[in-house]
């Protein structure tokens, strides 16, 4: 763009002259998929919104020029590119506003939606280079929000962007719902067993509608409502903990929907993985889920290592793998200690690999796309197909598998 492009007016709006810098910057690096337009033809249509060659074109005029070239884009994204054309409440935009505003336009109809981002952050609040953790005078809550943004997102226009767009409304109410309901299972069946500790050695641990068991597999809610039961208060305690350190604040950036999209998934994925390599073994507990969320989560840290801020990072991510390794091990040794009531074994531990195995895929995609459309992106098909492929086979393995290797199954009990 020409020189004079960039020298602003004095009368030009400051939320839209800040962002001037920070779109020369993105233009600058997207000039292979961004065009920008020669100055004369932003004159021309400036011109054109202003008839009377006063300087100036109103809000509303503006607004109409979105409707007639933005029927594309994000509604969301048109309030903002109005909230930053008028900084100065007069309703009105000069020229120099306007060039700023188009070049934020292009960059929102482009599926490099970080570069309006930036841009939109460097205009609207005026950052200046300032790191958000400098910001001071913040109330607990937001310092929460921060706190939870260094936690989870690797880029700082992300997590400026994070900061400033949440409110609390909708709370992280999924995982905290699940985790209730599962202490609330546990603390029920603890008084109606008599037991805390190792509760699957009693003898009607499994006739509770909620385990998954191989003979009754037919009952298609038992693939997701194992989640519910767990082994003994050490089972739950593990799991619990995972579950709300990094399921929680997840939750909070990403939303319930994509969080709870990977927490069932990996449910699903570890009980169908159980009926298909440990045929005659029951499946309890919520860690498909809880290792599909702690196994993404620690996947996107190690991808984005130099861009993730939170303090402690190394020392964080051994004793998150301790604790998993922990959980593991003692599934592991639980499976293959002798049965309290043989035939039938004690609960699988293959649940685990498979939340791990959808944490390292569809969970990953999905972190790594914050506030961008899943729909739009190519790995999250290509892995959710792959996903839904296993499960139309595990289901099929299920109805014919059985019968013809002819497996010998526990009783029911």
């Amino acid at each position: 763009m020409a020189g004079a492009t960039r020298e602003l007016p004095v009368n030009s709006s400051p939320a839209v002259a800040s962002n001037a810098e920070g779109e020369e910057i993105e233009v600058l690096e997207s000039t292979d998929v961004l065009p920008v337009a020669p100055e004369d033809q932003w004159k021309s249509l400036f011109d054109k919104y202003d008839p009377d060659s006063s300087g100036f074109i109103s809000t509303e005029r503006f607004r109409d020029l979105l409707a007639t070239y933005g029927s594309e884009l994000d509604p969301h994204k048109l309030e903002v590119l109005l909230a930053l054309a008028d900084g100065n409440a007069d309703g009105k935009i000069c020229y120099q506003d306007f060039v700023n505003l188009v070049r934020c336009f292009i960059l929102s109809g482009n599926k490099r939606s970080n570069s309006f981002r930036r841009a939109i952050l460097q205009g609207g609040r005026q950052l200046k280079g300032c790191s958000l953790r400098d910001e001071a005078g913040l109330g607990l809550s937001q310092r929460l929000i921060r706190h939870v943004a260094y936690e989870t997102l690797p880029r700082e226009v992300d997590r400026k962007w994070y900061f400033d767009s949440y409110t609390y409304c909708p709370p992280p109410w999924l995982i905290l719902a699940i985790t209730i309901a599962e202490v609330a299972v546990f603390m029920y069946y603890g008084f109606q067993l008599d037991r805390l500790v190792l509760q699957v050695s009693s003898p009607s641990f499994l006739k509770s509608p909620l385990p998954y068991h191989p003979q009754l597999r037919t009952q298609a809610w038992r693939y997701l409502s194992y989640i519910f039961m767990h082994t003994g208060i050490e089972h739950l305690s593990l799991n619990m903990a995972m579950q709300l350190l990094v399921g929680v604040p997840l939750e909070m950036v990403h939303g319930a929907l994509r969080i709870g999209l990977v927490y069932m998934c990996g449910v699903l994925a570890g009980s169908l993985a159980v009926s298909v390599t440990d045929m005659t073994a029951p499946v309890v507990g919520s860690s498909g889920g809880v290792y599909a969320l702690v196994s993404a989560h620690l996947a996107n840290v190690v991808m984005n290592w130099s861009g993730m801020k939170c303090q402690f990072k190394l020392f964080r991510m051994a004793m998150a793998l301790v604790c998993m390794s922990v959980e593991f091990g003692r599934a592991v040794w639980l499976r293959f200690y002798p049965p309290a009531f043989p035939p039938c074994p004690n609960p699988s531990f293959v649940a685990h690999l498979g939340g791990v195995v959808v944490g390292l895929t569809l969970g990953v995609v999905v972190l790594q796309n914050y506030e961008q459309r899943l729909q739009e992106q190519s790995l999250f098909w290509i892995f959710f197909s792959v996903y839904a492929l296993f499960v139309l086979c595990a289901v099929f393995w299920n109805i014919f598998a059985y019968g013809l290797l002819d497996v010998r199954l526990p009783p029911t009990p």
